[in-house]
C-alpha cells in the first residue's frame, strides 16, 4: 500500500518510456501540477545523468606521462577565437545529428563568365570572386528548399523558425582564428555589390574591426576550403542554423557528356545537415539545385 502512495503520478505511456529506456521513474522530478512526470522530465533526467557521467569520467583520467616527459615542449595560450569557438562547435556537434551529402557542381559556363566581366568604364577584367556567384546560387536554392533556411527553437515542443531572410554566414580564415560574419540580404543585392561586400567584412574580420552582432542571425553557412586545397570534408553546422555549405578547390576533369570526353570545371560541395529536419532525399535534391543554380545560364542572370 504505502509503495503505491511513493510513486509518482504519471500517465502509463509515460511510465512504458521510462521502463524501455531501463529508468526508474519514482527518480525523476515532475514538473506537472503535483509532480506529475512528463515525457520531457525523463529526457531531462537522462540528458543530466549522462553528463555527470561524462564529467566523472573525465575528471577521474590522469594521464599517466606528461608530455615533457617525452622531449622538448612549449606551452601557449589558445587564442581567444578559438576559444570562444570551442564552446560553440562542441555545442553543435553533440546537439545536432550531423549527416554530410558530397557532390559536384560543373560550373565551366560560370567560371567562363566571371573570367569574361570587364569594367564597362576602363575595360581592364572584373576581379570577382566565384564566393560571390556561389552565395548567389546558394540563396536561389534556399527560396525552393526553405526547410533549409531554418532554426530548431524546441525540438521537444515541435517548434522550429523559417526565415523570410537571406542572411548568408561567411567562414573567414584568420590569423586569430575562424570567424563566420553575415553578408545581409543576399537576395538583393547584385553580383558586383556581393564581391565587395565579402572583401570589405573579411577585411575587418581579420582587423578585428567587425561588431558581435554580425555573426548572429544567419540563414546558412559557406565554408570554403578552395584557396589552401582539397575537396570533400565535412564541414559543422553552425548552430542554430540547419545546414553548411563546404566548398573545395575547383578542379578541371574529363566529363563523359553526350557521347565523348569533355573538359569540364568541377566543383566539390560537401553539405551537411541536421537529420532531424532534413532528410537524405531533401538534402540530394537540394545538392541538385544548386548545382543547376551553378550551371549553365544560371551565371548570366546573377550578375544582373
Amino acid at each position: 500500500m504505502s509503495e503505491k502512495k511513493n510513486r509518482v503520478p504519471a500517465s502509463p505511456k509515460v511510465r512504458k518510456f521510462a521502463r524501455e529506456l531501463g529508468l526508474d521513474i519514482n527518480l525523476v522530478s515532475g514538473s506537472e501540477r503535483e509532480g506529475r512526470v512528463i515525457e520531457t522530465d525523463i529526457k531531462k533526467h537522462v540528458k543530466e545523468k549522462l553528463s555527470q557521467k561524462i564529467i566523472s569520467q573525465k575528471s577521474n583520467f590522469k594521464n599517466e606521462f606528461t608530455h615533457s616527459d617525452f622531449g622538448k615542449i612549449e606551452i601557449k595560450d589558445i587564442p581567444r577565437i578559438k576559444q570562444i569557438a570551442t564552446k560553440h562547435l562542441v555545442n553543435s556537434w553533440t546537439t545536432i545529428p550531423h549527416v554530410t551529402n558530397h557532390d559536384e557542381a560543373d560550373v565551366t559556363e560560370m567560371e567562363n563568365f566571371r573570367s569574361s566581366l570587364k569594367d564597362i568604364y576602363t575595360g581592364e577584367r572584373k576581379k570577382i570572386t566565384p564566393l560571390a556567384f556561389i552565395t548567389k546560387a546558394l540563396v536561389a536554392t534556399l527560396k525552393k528548399f526553405p526547410l533549409f533556411n531554418s532554426s530548431i527553437d524546441d525540438i521537444d515542443q515541435g517548434k522550429m523558425t523559417l526565415k523570410k531572410y537571406y542572411h548568408i554566414g561567411i567562414a573567414v580564415d584568420t590569423e586569430h582564428g575562424l570567424m563566420v560574419p553575415k553578408i545581409r540580404d543576399v537576395n538583393k543585392k547584385n553580383i558586383n555589390q556581393l564581391s565587395e561586400e565579402l572583401k570589405i567584412i573579411s577585411d575587418k574580420c581579420r582587423k578585428l574591426k567587425i561588431d558581435k552582432k554580425e555573426f548572429f542571425g544567419g540563414s546558412m553557412t559557406i565554408t570554403s576550403l578552395g584557396s589552401i586545397g582539397g575537396s570533400y570534408f565535412t564541414p559543422i553546422i553552425n548552430y542554430p542554423e540547419v545546414a553548411i555549405l563546404g566548398i573545395g578547390r575547383l578542379r578541371k576533369k574529363q566529363v563523359f557528356i553526350d557521347g565523348e570526353f569533355r573538359a569540364r570545371k568541377m566543383l566539390p560541395l560537401s553539405l551537411s545537415y541536421d537529420h532531424r529536419i532534413i532528410d537524405g532525399a531533401e538534402a540530394a535534391r537540394f545538392n541538385n539545385e544548386l548545382k543547376e543554380n551553378l550551371g549553365k545560364n544560371f551565371a548570366y542572370r546573377l550578375a544582373i
